[in-house]
């Protein structure tokens, strides 16, 4: 049975956490005060029986404090999940993810949000128990390393950046603080104005400096998203693409695969060196196509060499963007000329390039333009449980109109 531990002074907010547990199976203390113990000790002793799964530091008490007491949870007891209730800046993201937590609560989240958020601490909770490591940042320990995904494109203009920025947002909802997106187009990445983002580091820092040889080093480097995503921007000017090679990038992917669950790499037009680089390590390619013979016809093209290179990904995933019938070309002949099924479809939409112009993918700010449809089909994908879904097309043809 699943049991829960929350510690804050404010009413509001136990009230919430009580109606959360009270349509789960577990139990809930409160300990109602507005300060820290010293140690995790001093919480479990005033317990009876085992100790909790899921630790709960609300607020009303300091986030320094709580920041404080998550990393000695985290290694004492990693057996226990922390929720901190806090309002969700990348500051506070980046130290809650060095601190250990499992998860960021928005304070003011109803009952059903923060019923989801407890029932997958406590599965986190028990998977760590029976030594399963389901956390992105455990990957390592247990040889069961994080997706490398490929977002592809032979040519550009087709909205390659648009769909990876969307496809990270989207993972992020599912694995918070687990996903890292990477801007590999080094000499005109879009990334940064993709997310709104103005990073301090970028991939050139992260691959010639300390952090090629400290994967914490590294965790710093990276840009956080206010969504609680990470974000490895591209070089400041074109030139410094020079300075970067393959194996660096080799070495700088085999870094994040070990430390998150997910990382999204947006890749530069084309099978440059940078782009066969990350296929020798991508478990999965996502293949963006545009409604134009030119891009079909490069998609296709762009096939025959990778299998001749024998750098196809396990897994393959073709979307068709800026879907037409007005086009003059129907889904079967972009399905005959490349020689496979289209998995997504997203239709022609204003929201998906207005959306890019103002940073805030379509994902994020829950736009209800049909191509978002499109676009959480695709997330869908990456979900563990995918394959064994009977249903895994999702009506994908339906949204072609």
């Amino acid at each position: 049975m699943s049991r829960f531990v929350l510690i804050t002074p404010n009413g509001d907010f136990e009230r919430l956490v009580r109606l959360a547990v009270a349509g789960m199976h577990g139990s809930l203390q409160v300990f109602k005060v507005d300060y820290l113990p010293d140690g995790p000790g001093d919480v479990l002793r005033q317990m009876v029986g085992e100790p909790p799964e899921v630790l709960i530091l609300g607020p009303g008490i300091s986030v320094d404090g709580s920041l404080k007491l998550a990393s000695i949870v985290d290694l004492q007891y990693p057996e226990i999940s922390v929720i901190l209730a806090a309002p969700s800046n990348p500051e506070t993201v980046l130290q809650a993810m060095r601190a250990g937590v499992r998860d960021l609560l928005d304070p003011g989240a109803d009952p059903d949000t923060i019923r989801v958020m407890l029932e997958r601490a406590s599965l986190a909770a028990a998977g760590r128990r029976r030594g399963l490591a389901p956390q992105a940042s455990e990957h390592l320990d247990n040889g069961s390393p994080g997706r490398i995904i490929a977002v592809m494109s032979p040519k550009g203009g087709v909205g390659k950046t648009t769909v990876a920025t969307n496809l990270a947002i989207g993972l992020g909802k599912s694995a918070p603080m687990s996903v890292v997106i990477v801007d590999l187009d080094l000499q005109f990445g879009d990334v940064a104005s993709g997310l709104l983002l103005e990073p301090e580091f970028t991939i050139t820092d992260a691959v010639l400096g300390a952090a090629s040889q400290d994967s914490m080093v590294l965790k710093t480097y990276l840009t956080v998203h206010p969504a609680g995503i990470y974000a490895l921007c591209a070089p400041r000017t074109p030139v410094e693409m020079d300075r970067i090679t393959a194996a660096h990038i080799s070495h700088l992917l085999n870094q994040l695969r070990h430390e998150f669950q997910y990382i999204v790499v947006d890749t530069a037009p084309g099978l440059g060196e940078h782009v066969l680089a990350t296929l020798e390590q991508a478990t999965d390619a996502v293949w963006i196509c545009g409604m134009d013979v030119p891009s079909i016809r490069g998609i296709r093209t762009g096939f025959q060499i990778l299998e001749e290179l024998a750098l196809v990904p396990e897994q393959r995933h073709i979307v068709l963007n800026m879907a037409d019938r007005r086009a003059g070309l129907s889904l079967k002949d972009v399905e005959a000329t490349i020689g496979a099924p289209v998995d997504v479809v997203l239709p022609r939409s204003k929201s998906l390039p207005f959306s890019t112009n103002k940073g805030v993918p379509v994902l994020q700010d829950g736009n209800r333009d049909p191509a978002a449809k499109g676009l959480r089909q695709l997330v869908e994908r990456f979900r563990p449980d995918w394959e064994a879904r009977p249903h895994k097309q999702l009506h994908r043809r339906a949204v072609f109109q």
